[in-house]
This record gives structure tokens, C-alpha cells and sequence, in this order.
């Protein structure tokens, strides 16, 4: 089965599903026919791939219909574009100039119960466990290989709410009470039973275009890749640290058909090439392990990878006429922290995208600073700090995009360059603190891709920036952060930005925003729940 364009994808028991006073997982799906004499039958492959859709698009009909969770727009509760608000928005890599209610509290650090993205991904999230739910219970026993995806799928949902909610609702059938709360830790537990159940009825690993059949669907490597992830936090998860199964889990990644990409084309680097608009066809596509896939005419999403483009560029940045969409909205820019992961003097030069990788030796500092100030005095405004032009839907191979307006370019929800990241890190871990050998040689394949200097041995700070180098904006930084000390808490204020907590200058702030709240209305819905501390 490809997934390549969403087709059909109401399941015909599921239409009537809506997340509205949330008990977090309802009966809503179970839908009885008013005339007697009609059979209500699920469309398994419908409802199959909605339960990927899910994380692609707002709806069912287009960027500008009616979102899957009612009371929400596309916008509010789009999975990519608050999975990104809430790990980058609230970090040292990103900050918004738009007044939108939510964005300043991202900003700064000061969100609560009521911050209306956190809500929104909150309920896409729970969404998209309900669909899988769903599939599970009328649809689970007809393919073994679709079942254990939508496993992983569920699982995957899981991982982001105990990331960013910690103690979140937990149930795993459609339940028409309020669901009870499971710990952190043990959902730590059941997702990593759940993946390495699963793992063996997925999909053969296999490097895939967007004319194979598989492509964006999750195969082994996606479980193997999503453990690794979950050891390589499995300490601020459980308080137990879980180092050598992170490396192992990253290195069945690693030594698997997920390469990185290695080879330009036409004038574009290969790392830029993973975030173009033929990134499915131009070969890239071989480092993806999870697409989630984008076309400007057939799944027209403002909460995908439109997003990832539209807010970080303004219309002037187009010096050569290849960002190939109509939309610039100007909106999420570079704090000077950030930039200085590439110009560690503060010497950025006010150049173009092409030129300011040439000026840091290093194909991933996509900025744009003509114009633009390197340090943000001024959060409203977008021109203070530097713009990052990472995603664009240009062709590499020269083709022409489907679409003026909407976007073709895939967004690569995991990639393998995450699992050589993950095994460097688990390495160091284990070494006091430095990698060298296999570790380090797992950075430098990534600096070499990039066309840059390359180590001996790498510290686990220095591995630290080299996450930010190779997946910013890809909505890791708040995890990241806090797995080093440096978000919440005792240590924050060994590494300040600007206008962490609100201050120019960056000031520390609590461990408890370490988490961010549960949303008031399923606290309030909800008497199964507490809330976190702090809130």
C-alpha cells in the first residue's frame, strides 16, 4: 500500500469523531447506523491511513476545511507545526515575532494550563492514538504488518505526550469513561514493550522513494529508531539511565539501508536536498525513515511543512528566485545563540543563505542576514535575528513544484543522521564524558556530509551542538535540552539565551516547566487526572 497522496481516507465508522470535552479517548468512534437495516463496515485501509494522516494534515478536506478536532483550527491543532512550537519556539534555536495567543509564552517561557497550542497538540496527539485505537479493535486482525505500524503509530503518539505532559490519560481501547492517568515511568514501560512486540511484523527496512510502494509508512527501523531515542532519555524518563541499549537500537539503524545522503546536485548541498520539494524523488529520500508526505495539489496542509516554510521566510530572502511557494508569512527567526553554533566569534556575516554557508565552512548554516541583526532586541519584530531558510520547496533535479501557492516538500519526522547522533552521544556517555573511535566517526560522517572540519574525539557538549547543527528546527532542541540540564531547573542558568524566561539577557527558570501543563479543560473533564506540579 502507498500512502503517497492520503486517498480516501474517512473511515466510514469514524466519521462522526470529534475530541470535545475531552475524557482523552471517547466512544465517539462506535457509530450505530439509524436505519437497522444498514451494516455499518470500517474501511480498513481508509482508517489505516488515517492514522497517518493524522500527522499530516489538519482534516479531511484540505489546508482551508475543517479540522479533525472540533473547536481547533488547522492551524492550533496541526501536529508538525506544535510538535515544532513546543521544542524549538521555547529554546535557544527559534523565536517568533507574531502576537498570536501562545506565541509570546513560547517565546518566553511562561505557557500554563490554558496556552492554547499545548492544547491543540495535546488533542491531535490524543486524536491520533483514538484513530489507532479504532483501527485496532475492528480492523486489527486482517494484516499483521498494518497492525504492528499502527502499534508503532500509537506508540509514537504515546512517546510525544509523556515528552512534553509527563503523567498524561492512558488507554488503549475506545473507552466512554474518563481513562485513568499512567506515570511517566511506566508509560516509559509500555511503549518500549509495545515497539520491541511489534518491531518484528514491520515492514523490512528499505531505503524508498515516493514512487515505491512503503513509502511513508514506518518500517523496523522506525521502532528501532524511536527506542533509541527513548533510552537515549530513558533517564529523565524513569530516572535510570539506559546508555548502551541507545547505542545499540542506533546502531541497528546506522549499519542498516537508511544511509545519509551524501551527494549534491545542481548547485544544492545533499543536506539541503533532504528539505526540497522533490526531497521524496531526489534521493534523499534514502535517509528517511519516516516521511510524512506533502504535495501542493492533493494534501494541501498550512500546518506541515507549509508552515515550516511560510514562517521562516520573508519575501526578500528569495535573492535567486527558488523558494517556489507564493507564501511568506515572516514570522520565526534565529536567537544569536543559535547562530553562533556556526559563528562561535559572533561574526555572522549580513550575507545570503548561498553565502553565509560558504562563510561558516559548513553546508547547514542556512541563514539569511542581509538586512537582518544578528541579536534580538526587538521579539515583534522579525528582522531582529537572523531568518533560516532550511526548507523550501524548490526541485534539486530542476523539476517545477505542483502547486504556486502549497508544497510538495516531505517533512522527514525521523531521518537516520537522529540514530548516528544518538549512538555518538551513548557513547560518550559511557566513556566519561568523550567519544573517539566508532563515536566520533559517527559525527564526522555528518560533518563530512556537510563539508566541514572534522575531530578526533567529541565531548558530550560538543555532540550537544552538533544536534543543534545537523536538526535544528526539526523540533528536538527542547528535549535535548533538557536531557543536558540546560532548559529547567538547577543548571538553567549555566546556559541563558535571549529572552529565556522573558529577559533579554536570558535568566533561568524552574524545573517544573521541564513539563508543560495538561490542559485545563481535560483536568476539568477528567477527575482521573492530576496535574503536573507547579501549574
Amino acid at each position: 500500500m502507498n500512502l503517497r497522496y492520503f486517498k480516501n481516507i474517512i473511515p466510514v465508522a469514524a466519521v462522526a469523531f470529534a475530541v470535545a470535552g475531552l475524557s482523552s479517548c471517547t466512544k465517539d468512534l462506535d457509530v450505530t447506523p439509524i436505519d437497522p437495516s444498514k451494516t455499518m463496515v470500517a474501511d480498513e485501509a481508509a482508517l489505516f491511513t488515517k492514522c497517518y494522516a493524522n500527522m499530516a494534515l489538519q482534516g479531511q478536506t484540505g489546508a482551508n476545511g475543517d479540522c479533525d478536532i472540533d473547536g481547533l483550527d488547522g492551524g492550533t491543532a496541526g501536529f508538525v507545526r506544535q510538535l515544532w512550537n513546543a521544542n524549538e519556539l521555547t529554546t535557544d534555536e527559534a523565536i517568533c515575532a507574531w502576537g498570536d495567543p501562545g506565541i509570546p509564552a513560547f517565546n518566553f517561557n511562561q505557557w500554563d494550563a490554558s496556552h492554547p497550542m499545548l492544547k491543540g497538540f495535546y488533542y491531535r496527539l490524543y486524536t491520533g492514538i483514538a484513530y489507532c485505537n479504532h483501527y485496532l479493535e475492528v480492523c486489527g486482525d486482517i494484516d499483521a504488518t498494518r497492525q504492528a505500524e499502527v502499534r508503532f503509530l500509537r506508540a509514537l503518539y504515546y512517546y510525544h505526550l509523556m515528552d512534553c505532559f509527563g503523567n498524561v490519560p492512558f488507554a488503549t481501547t475506545l473507552m466512554s469513561t474518563p481513562p485513568p492517568q499512567i506515570q511517566r515511568a511506566e508509560l516509559f514501560t509500555w511503549i518500549e514493550t509495545e515497539l520491541k512486540e511489534c518491531v518484528g511484523q514491520m515492514m523490512t527496512p528499505a531505503a524508498r522513494k515516493d514512487t515505491d510502494d512503503g513509502y511513508g509508512r514506518a518500517d523496523q527501523d522506525a521502532a528501532n529508531l524511536l527506542l533509541a531515542r527513548l533510552y537515549l532519555n530513558a533517564e529523565v524518563y524513569t530516572g535510570t539511565a539506559r546508555w548502551n541499549e541507545a547505542k545499540e537500537y542506533a546502531e541497528k539503524v546506522i549499519n542498516g539501508p537508511h544511509k545519509l545522503w551524501t551527494t549534491g546536485v545542481n548547485g544544492w548541498s545533499a543536506y539541503q536536498m533532504l528539505f526540497m520539494g522533490d526531497n521524496g524523488s531526489n534521493g534523499a529520500s534514502q535517509e528517511a525513515i519516516l516521511p510524512l508526505m506533502q504535495d501542493g495539489v492533493k494534501t494541501t496542509a498550512w500546518c506541515t511543512t507549509l508552515f515550516l516554510m511560510a514562517s521562516t521566510w520573508k519575501a526578500d530572502m528569495d535573492t535567486e528566485g527558488d523558494y517556489s511557494t507564493s507564501e511568506f508569512w515572516a514570522g520565526n527567526r534565529a536567537r544569536s545563540q543559535f547562530v553562533a553554533k556556526f559563528f562561535p566569534n559572533g561574526d555572522a556575516p549580513q550575507v545570503s543563505i548561498k553565502d553565509m554557508a560558504t562563510a561558516a565552512g559548513d553546508d547547514r548554516a542556512l541563514f539569511f542576514g542581509i538586512d537582518r541583526d544578528l541579536v534580538v532586541t526587538t521579539p515583534t519584530e522579525y528582522t531582529s535575528g537572523y531568518a533560516v531558510g532550511k526548507y523550501r520547496n524548490t526541485y534539486a533535479s530542476n523539476g517545477n513544484p505542483h502547486n504556486s501557492q502549497f508544497i510538495d516538500t516531505d517533512f522527514f519526522l525521523m531521518r537516520s543522521a537522529e540514530a548516528y547522533l544518538i549512538a555518538a552521544e551513548a557513547d560518550a556517555r559511557l566513556n566519561g564524558g568523550t567519544t573517539s573511535g566508532t563515536g566520533a566517526s559517527y559525527i564526522n560522517a555528518l560533518r563530512q556530509r556537510a563539508n566541514t572540519t572534522t575531530l578526533g574525539s567529541y565531548s558530550t557538549d560538543q555532540i550537544l551542538d552538533e544536534r543543534s547543527r545537523e536538526l535544528y528546527y526539526e523540533g528536538f532542541r527542547r528535549t535535548d535540552l533538557i536531557r543536558y540540564g540546560y532548559f529547567g531547573g538547577d543548571k538553567s542558568g549555566q546556559y541563558l539565551w535571549e529572552w529565556k524566561s522573558g529577559s533579554q539577557n536570558g535568566a533561568s527558570f524552574p524545573a517544573y516547566r521541564n513539563l508543560f501543563a495538561i490542559p485545563a479543560e481535560d483536568i476539568n473533564a477528567n477527575p482521573n487526572l492530576t496535574q503536573n506540579t507547579g501549574y
